[in-house]
């Protein structure tokens, strides 16, 4: 005998014979050949560990494949058959009732129940054998040997583990800088032309106020005594508060030079956008993205550094 784990052959006594299944019925009768064959496969327990031995179908050679319960999964599995021989095309497992058990099944589950093998379209009856039911000790310390072949297993993968990370990181930040780049440059288009009008705009301000001053300067000393102009003056005054007020009410935000700057600029920004078909709300979503995934690269690179 060689060893199981690298896959060669072994000639063994079987512990349980399993025969092919002549006349199968079941949702999926029509994908799989119900032909019987000589071969059988048989499944026992070496040394804590599950082994299932089976024909090769096209080098007509027993193989035993060793199972890793806690860590190997059906998808895992068929693989490793498809690998050791190239003559398998198809391969799937069921369950007894005909269901196609997932992939992502982990292989301690599936040997919990009979289930049947599917080798390109040729099904078989595999027959798991009853496990004794380990006593409380024994299944404590299983429990722990679990938690560390999980420990040992995450301790040794979560370097390729960040790396990879961070190689996804890095591909999908020069995505998202890639996308970002032509709407960068619209948006700085829009935003030069929009803080020009809102400049524009502050200065007319400042002008009008200018003229106002100066017609009530002549007003005062050349037209009229400052007796007649003081109640103009006041009113004024008054109406002007009487505008403030209203912008507060409006906008819900206090009359400030910087406030009512920020708000124009803004609408004039927006406004721009739609002449110029800029989607804003993509644009955000983009910076969004980049911005978490730049973080969750920082992080990853820390961790990295911390444990070298």
């Amino acid at each position: 005998d060689q060893d199981p784990t690298s896959g060669s052959m072994l000639c063994m006594e079987p512990v349980l014979c399993v025969k092919l299944c002549g006349n199968l019925k079941y949702s999926q009768s029509h994908l799989y050949s119900t032909v019987v064959p000589p071969d059988e496969i048989t499944v026992n327990y070496r040394h804590g560990l599950p082994l299932i031995t089976l024909t090769l179908p096209s080098r007509k050679e027993r193989c035993q494949f060793v199972v890793k319960p806690m860590l190997s999964t059906v998808g895992s599995f068929l693989r490793d058959l498809q690998n050791e021989d190239k003559g398998v095309k198809t391969a799937a497992i069921l369950t007894a009732d005909g269901r196609e058990i997932p992939a992502t099944t982990l292989m301690e589950i599936l040997l919990m129940n009979d289930f049947k093998l599917v080798i390109n379209k040729i099904t078989y009856d595999v027959q798991c054998p009853k496990k004794e039911k380990p006593s409380m000790e024994h299944a404590a310390d299983m429990e722990n040997v679990k938690s560390l072949v999980h420990r040992l297993f995450t301790a040794l993968h979560l370097e390729e583990f960040q790396k990879k990370r961070e190689h996804h990181l890095l591909e999908k930040i020069d995505h998202l800088r890639g996308q970002l780049q032509p709407l960068e440059q619209i948006k700085a288009g829009i935003e030069a032309r929009s803080e020009a009008k809102t400049s524009g705009l502050l200065w007319a301000g400042l002008a009008l106020l200018s003229v106002q001053g100066g017609a009530l300067a002549w007003l005062t000393w050349w037209v009229y005594s400052w007796d007649i102009m003081e109640p103009v003056t006041y009113f004024i005054t008054f109406a002007n508060s009487m505008v403030f007020f209203a912008y507060f009410i409006v906008t819900r935000q206090d009359y400030t030079y910087s406030a009512v700057k920020s708000r124009q600029f803004l609408h004039f920004f927006h406004k721009k956008s739609k002449q110029q078909h800029f989607d804003v709300v993509q644009y955000n979503k983009l910076k969004e993205d980049l911005a978490k995934a730049t973080e969750s690269l920082k992080q990853v690179r820390e961790k990295v550094n911390e444990k070298n």
